[in-house]
C-alpha cells in the first residue's frame, strides 16, 4: 500500500517531536563538556532550528524513496529515448 504525501508527513514530524526532546536534554548534557554554555532557551531556539531542517530533510528523503519505490513498481526504470525530431 502506498503511503500518502500527507501520511508521510505525520511521520517526519512524529519522529522528529520525539528527536527534538532528545537533541535538546543531549545539548544539555554534550555542550558542557565541549566548553559550551548556553541557557534553556538557547537550546530551545537551537533545537527548533535544527528540528525544522530535520523534518525537511526526513520527508524529502521519505518522498525520494517513495518515487523510487513506485518507478521500480512500474518498470519505469529505464533509461527514457530520445525525441526524435
Amino acid at each position: 500500500m502506498k503511503q500518502t504525501r500527507a501520511m508521510s508527513l505525520v511521520e517526519a514530524i512524529a519522529n522528529v517531536v520525539v528527536g527534538y526532546g532528545v537533541a535538546v536534554v543531549t545539548q544539555i548534557l554534550i555542550f558542557p563538556i565541549f566548553g559550551l554554555h548556553t541557557t534553556l532557551a538557547q537550546n530551545l531556539k537551537m533545537g527548533a532550528i535544527f528540528t525544522v531542517v530535520s523534518i525537511a530533510r526526513s520527508f524529502a528523503l521519505r518522498r525520494a524513496f517513495e518515487g523510487i519505490r513506485m518507478l521500480s513498481a512500474t518498470g519505469a526504470t529505464a533509461a527514457p529515448q530520445e525525441r526524435r525530431s
